[in-house]
């Protein structure tokens, strides 16, 4: 199972680390700081699905969102919006922008897992 790619993107180390400890034994973790590393690693890593953290320094989630379902190789790409920021409003702006779902904060180890495990291709 180690072999799906889940690239995590969060400005605060701590929740990089405890996102990549709770996903570390069943897939291949990659972690961004910012939205514009988000973007570089999706291109040149192709992961299997993103995590993402709305609020970050440089470039934003929902910008680093956009671009990367903008491109080409990138667009196929499921993105996760991981945030503390559970309003309605920014709820509905992530999928305009292409996310693909959302999940906010605090979180459980079984509120990521169901909404990876709603990607058919995702196994729990």
């Amino acid at each position: 199972m180690g072999n799906k790619k889940v690239l995590i993107v969060d400005d605060e180390e701590n929740v990089r680390r405890l996102v990549s400890s709770m996903l570390g034994n069943k897939y291949s973790v990659l972690e961004a700081k910012d939205g514009e590393q988000a973007v570089d690693m999706a291109r040149s890593h192709k992961p299997d699905l993103v995590l993402m953290d709305i609020m970050m320094p440089n470039v934003d989630g929902y910008t680093a969102c956009h671009k990367i379902k903008m491109g080409q190789d990138t667009k196929a790409i499921p993105i996760v919006m991981l945030t503390a920021l559970g309003q309605e409003l920014n709820m509905k702006l992530a999928k305009e922008i292409g996310a693909d779902g959302y999940i906010t904060k605090p979180f459980s180890l079984r509120d990521l897992l169901d909404t990876i495990g709603k990607f058919s291709e995702y196994p729990e």
